[in-house]
């Protein structure tokens, strides 16, 4: 007991103190994050009806399917879900092993705040306030708790690449630093698939207990 609790005591230290030490690239990517967000949101409610209502018939088919006893193929999903956080891994690793890729990793992290700020929007728009919300609690937002500090946190480590790049060009420096920034990004993958079956064997369970309420 007392070595799994040091274990978590030096988990907890380490993550303390490279959220301290980034603090700075963790507010910038979540105000990056929550300007996709405010985007995702604005073009929902700037759309045109033909749209709206494209939207409205896929949201609506989508519940309607499921309660009239479709079912959702777990392994198909979960394939898929990993499948593309991997990707999502393997692009924010490479872009941020490179001097020039900060730009594009900032805007994989602003892409995927403006999907979270359209589904929410037009979860609410659709369903409305209340079980628009129900609609993303079930559905979206326990994956997401882990997701959205990952992404973030494979971002700040991209950041650290460039800057500490930036400050020493060595060929020493250089291998050191994309070492690490490979083995973050391994622990964070491995989060993320936790993120994957949490999607797939919790959040849909959940949908499919709370869906007679959606409609």
């Amino acid at each position: 007991m007392r070595v799994k609790l040091k274990k978590t005591s030096k988990f907890t230290q380490l993550l303390t103190n490279h959220i301290k030490d980034n603090i700075k690239s963790y507010l910038i990517v979540s105000l990056i994050l929550l300007i996709g967000i405010i985007l995702g949101v604005f073009f929902v409610n700037n759309m045109n009806d033909g749209q709206a209502q494209e939207v409205e018939s896929y949201l609506n088919n989508f519940i309607t399917s499921l309660k009239d006893g479709a079912t959702i193929d777990n392994m198909q999903m979960l394939k898929k879900s990993i499948g593309s956080n991997l990707l999502l891994t393997f692009l924010m690793w490479f872009v941020g092993s490179t001097v020039i890729g900060i730009p594009i990793v900032l805007g994989i992290v602003a892409f995927r705040g403006f999907c979270l700020g359209y589904t929410i929007s037009s979860s609410i728009a659709v369903l409305g306030t209340g079980k628009g919300i129900l609609f993303f609690a079930t559905s979206i937002l326990l994956q997401n708790l882990i997701f959205i500090p990952c992404m973030l946190a494979l971002a700040v480590s991209g950041i650290k690449v460039y800057k500490s790049i930036m400050k020493d060009r060595r060929k020493e420096n250089i291998k050191v630093e994309i070492f690490r920034h490979t083995a973050f990004s391994l622990v964070i993958l491995a989060f993320l698939v936790l993120s994957s079956l949490i999607e797939t064997y919790i959040s849909t369970n959940l949908l499919m207990m709370c869906i007679q309420y959606l409609h």
